[in-house]
């Protein structure tokens, strides 16, 4: 049963049960049944969720069962994770619950018999005691006999016995009912060998489904390499003879229809789970599911047995090779290499640089590295997403982003935004650089990819979204640290060598083009090089990108690391902590406030990320006397170190306040009318964030406005605790043991911002044009940042009210752009 199925009264208590509990509500179901992919939740759908709040009879809990329910979730899961999260009252009551229910356990099967034999249909139901049977063939109940029983017999068996049946079960005024079962009869064939008693068993071939049909070879599980052949059998005795289909993953593979399945040259993409479904006039059956796991190319026909835990978090099956066993282990099927690759953590930094002070401004990176961080964070990424960051800023930031690296952790690094290559070394260009820069004022990748190999990481992934033409200003050669073959890197760059990359500008979001394709494939179970090459192929096929852009692809990877690998956090659990809080120093929102005025007025203020150094905050009026008529709730005087638009600050709606990504206009509007303001920079902060809320209150017998004020402190939040416009010290970045779980000043009580970002590519040499495309179209995403609220109706300054965002998608087509730039 699935939690469709569910009573309304059954889904209203556990709503309320989901709502009103803060250790292990609704939001901690959502992450436990994250551990199925399928009834995992994005962040726009945690968000709509979260939104229930401001309707009055809304309920999170609700909405997050009924897409439970829409993905047809298990009963038997659900339950499994409310006993994950320790909710016992929740528990207690659904096990109560299915306990008196009704559920069929045995459904009734379809049958084949012969004219004066017996049929047995059996029906079973699990509920309280006393459960009545009734059965019906067609709409005719059955009142004779053992019509009212778990078990219908139909003897002697006529054919007047043929047609549909179905069981009632019932309990008073509850009943449920049977899948259909269909009786069909056929004649008894005559006297030949297939109809003889022999030893006591009668052979005819069709006296019932079960016997009429015997498959006599199971297809087998098997281990081959990429480029092997794949060889699947499967064979079965009927009369009349069966015909054979196969299925991969649950699909039919359209033209193998016969009993023997091969695949000359299998690829990842052949990997799961194989079955052969065999059937004839009267039956049907299906095979034994055979799993096909697809492993490295083979190297001189060794072939492996025996299994031992192998290094970088692998486990190997091996043995030594001897080609005279050769041919017995291909016999009993021994897989030639299994290996299964975990990382010991995934981290990305992802950095897109827009405004800058001297060059060509861009569009698209702030969309592009908004959408790339909702991906990887749903791969269980742990992402730093920055926007327009200084030279100065840059390095800190990297020296951040070294530290949460270590062995066997998977490091992503994304750049969207000015850049160029020398000598096959390439720079990225903070917002400061000068007019003519030069490798001194930028940030050289090489480099820091050496000082990832320091780490002993599983996998080194870096995405350059920028434009790789010559630098003439700059003609000094960068010698970066010496490389290490460690056969774990991936170069994904946005453009060919001596090329431009380009972003497509819109109205109001822009995307470069490089992410606009790799959103699509990013989330793909490949090895990352397979991925990179799907996305090469899709802009080579695409007629805007054609002769402008090309992906090019660098990398050394031997082994079939995937972004998709899961995390083994034991493989280095203490390391693995220190990372989880140095990486929530950087996350952390304020608490949500509640400010009452001497007037009797209720302010709520919350908070929301966009990037880890861009904040929304929201005001909003709860409660005011009946004698006010209008009141407002507005900040100003903010810290001089941030960077507001004064223009754009306490606007009412997001994209007035300047946050194009947190738009959506299907979101359900709050009833309580609120005011944003977007603050951005944050890195820049060198003190706590102070502000002023200036209420303005008009009473009914007066005409002149009142104002009050009262100043707010927040701390240091998201990545302003980090202090990235300070020099790091050169020694921070040497060694990866200079983590410690007493190095951070973590609150013990913490809210992580989920923010999202994205990529794009661009150059420093300007370029423009209009083009367009008739048929090509991709999805971009946009995201929704509404704080999430408590459960509570009631607010004050002492509750936490948490703010979180999320990415909801827009679909838009290539045909729908204009002005096709570099940079």
């Amino acid at each position: 049963m699935t939690v469709g199925s569910l009573s309304e009264q059954v889904v209203d208590r556990l709503s309320q049960m989901l709502d009103n509990n803060t250790s292990c509500g609704w939001r901690h179901l959502a992450d436990a049944v994250a551990e199925q992919p399928q009834f995992r939740c994005s962040e726009s759908e945690l968000t709509s969720c979260s939104l229930q709040v401001l309707s009055t009879a809304g309920s999170p809990g609700r909405a997050l069962l009924a897409r439970l329910a829409d993905r047809s979730c298990p009963l038997d899961f659900l339950l499994h994770c409310l006993r994950k999260m320790d909710h016992q009252e929740a528990v207690r009551y659904l096990t109560t619950t299915l306990a008196e229910r009704l559920q069929i356990t045995v459904q009734p099967q379809n049958q084949q018999a012969t004219a004066g034999g017996m049929v047995v249909l059996t029906c079973r139901a699990s509920g309280p005691p006393g459960l009545g049977y009734q059965w019906f063939r067609g709409k005719d109940e059955i009142l004779d006999g053992t019509g009212n029983t778990p078990e219908l017999v139909l003897r002697p068996s006529a054919s007047a016995h043929q047609g549909h049946y179905i069981c009632r079960v019932h309990h008073g005024g509850d009943f449920t009912f049977s899948q259909w079962a269909h009786v069909g009869f056929v004649q008894a064939a005559g006297p030949s060998p297939e109809n003889l008693v022999i030893s006591g068993c009668s052979s005819s071939v069709f006296p019932g489904s079960a016997s009429g049909l015997r498959i006599i070879l199971q297809p087998l599980s098997q281990a081959v390499s990429e480029g092997d052949s794949l060889v699947l059998e499967c064979s079965a005795e009927a009369n009349p003879p069966v015909q054979y289909e196969w299925y991969h993953n649950a699909v039919a593979m359209a033209g193998h229809e016969t009993r023997v399945l091969k695949i000359p040259c299998v690829t990842t993409a052949h990997r799961g789970q194989y079955k052969c479904r065999i059937f004839n006039l009267y039956h049907e059956a299906y095979s034994d599911t055979a799993t096909i796991t697809i492993g490295p190319g083979s190297i001189n026909d060794a072939s492996w047995v025996g299994t031992y835990p192998g290094p970088d978090s692998q486990e190997v099956e091996w043995s030594s090779y001897d080609p005279g066993l050769h041919q017995l282990q291909e016999m009993v099927n021994t897989p030639p290499l299994v290996k299964h690759f975990y990382a010991a953590d995934k981290v990305a930094l992802l950095i897109g640089n827009m405004n800058y002070l001297y060059h060509t401004r861009l569009c698209a990176p702030i969309a592009d590295v908004h959408e790339l961080t909702n991906l990887l964070r749903q791969m269980d990424f742990k992402v730093v997403s920055l926007l327009d960051l200084n030279w100065q800023e840059m390095h800190s930031a990297v020296t951040e982003f070294l530290l949460l690296l270590d062995k066997g952790v998977y490091g992503l690094l994304y750049f969207a935004g000015h850049g160029y290559e020398n000598y096959g070394n390439s720079f990225m260009v903070p917002i400061d650089a000068p007019s003519s820069y030069t490798s001194e004022h930028c940030l050289c990748v090489q480099n820091i990819l050496t000082r990832m190999q320091e780490k002993e990481t599983g996998l080194n992934v870096l995405l350059l979204d920028m434009c790789r033409k010559r630098n003439l200003y700059d003609d000094v050669i960068v010698q970066p640290g010496l490389l290490k073959v460690t056969a774990n890197i991936v170069f994904g760059y946005a453009t060919c060598a001596d090329a431009e990359a380009y972003e497509v500008k819109r109205e109001d979001v822009s995307n470069g083009i490089f992410i606009s394709f790799l959103k699509r494939r990013v989330c793909e179970d490949e090895k990352v090089t397979v991925v990179l090459d799907r996305v090469a192929e899709d802009m080579g096929r695409c007629e805007i990108t054609r002769g402008r852009q090309a992906l090019e692809l660098r990398s050394n990877l031997s082994e079939r690391r995937s972004l998709t690998d899961q995390i083994q956090t034991a493989l280095c659990s203490a390391s693995h902590s220190a990372r989880n809080l140095q990486w929530a120093v950087a996350n952390v929102l304020p608490k949500s406030l509640c400010l009452r005025f001497d007037c009797g007025v209720k302010v709520q203020l919350g908070f929301a990320a966009e990037f880890s150094n861009i904040m929304v905050i929201y005001s909003r009026i709860l409660e005011k006397p009946e004698e006010i008529v209008s009141c407002c709730a507005q900040l100003t005087d903010f810290t001089e170190d941030v960077d507001i638009d004064v223009k754009k600050s306490n606007q009412e709606t997001l994209l007035e306040a300047g946050s194009l990504l947190l738009v959506r206009e299907t979101l359900p509007s709050p009833e309580v009318p609120s005011l944003y303001t977007r603050i951005r920079c944050l890195q820049r902060l060198k003190r706590d964030l102070t502000f002023t809320i200036c209420l303005h209150y008009t009473y009914s017998n007066m005409d002149d406005e009142v104002q009050e004020r009262q100043p707010v402190t927040v701390g240091k939040p998201l990545v302003s605790k980090l202090n990235l416009h300070e020099p790091r010290p050169p020694q921070a970045h040497s060694d990866s043991s200079s983590i410690s779980l007493d190095s951070f000043n973590v609150p013990e009580s913490f809210y992580c911002a989920s923010f999202g970002s994205a990529s794009s590519a661009r150059s420093h040499h300007a370029q423009s044009g209009q083009i367009s495309s008739r048929n090509e179209s991709t999805t971009s995403f946009r995201s929704a940042n509404i704080p999430e609220e408590t459960d509570s109706t009631c607010f004050d300054a002492h509750q936490r009210v948490v703010a979180s965002k999320s990415l909801n998608d827009t679909k838009y087509k290539f045909s729908d752009m204009y002005n096709f730039h570099s940079y």
